[in-house]
């Protein structure tokens, strides 16, 4: 698998192939958008609301969208922060890890987790933190078997949610 980050294009957008992979990703996983709410139907998942959805992450200098490819096809996606908007807090974070639910259960989402969390190692990072939703059981059982502990629970800064904030040591 590669993770490479997006490259923009020179009016830093989404490249229009990109944005197509990422729609078709994104319309897969109709089971985390019904309890997510970040679309208004999950089964109509369209390239305009991926990229009014990560408007606010492209214009981020701080946030990396990576592109995780197998056999040359997008299988999933990661978005990170590498500083928090709340200046408490010290360590970068992971904003989505979402793999093509056509291709879950083969190792990608664990694959991705790992190299991203090795992309924060070598820079030097100790932590990296990320929230599950509350309603999200499998995606809270996901993170703890990759070594993540619950360290509290919030609402998220976006949309209110109740969620789990998870954190790994690095080191």
């Amino acid at each position: 698998m590669i993770l490479e980050p997006v490259a923009l294009t020179p009016d830093r957008d989404l490249p229009g192939p990109v944005l197509t992979e990422l729609a078709e990703l994104y319309a897969s996983n109709h089971a985390y958008h019904a309890l997510s709410g970040d679309f208004p139907d999950p089964y109509d998942i369209r390239a305009e609301q991926v990229a009014v959805a990560l408007a606010d992450e492209v214009r981020n200098p701080d946030v990396e969208i990576l592109l995780a490819r197998s056999s040359g096809r997008l299988v999933g996606v990661a978005i990170t922060l590498a500083h928090h908007p709340d200046s408490a807090d010290p360590d970068p974070w992971i904003g989505l890890l979402l793999v093509d639910a056509n291709r879950q259960r083969e190792g990608h989402g664990r694959a991705v987790a790992t190299r991203v969390e090795d992309r924060f190692r070598e820079a030097g990072r100790d932590a990296l933190r990320l929230a599950v939703l509350d309603n999200n059981p499998g995606a809270l059982a996901f993170w703890t078997a990759l070594g993540y502990e619950v360290i509290g629970h919030r609402r998220d800064r976006v949309l209110d949610r109740p969620c789990a904030v998870l954190r790994k040591v690095l080191r």
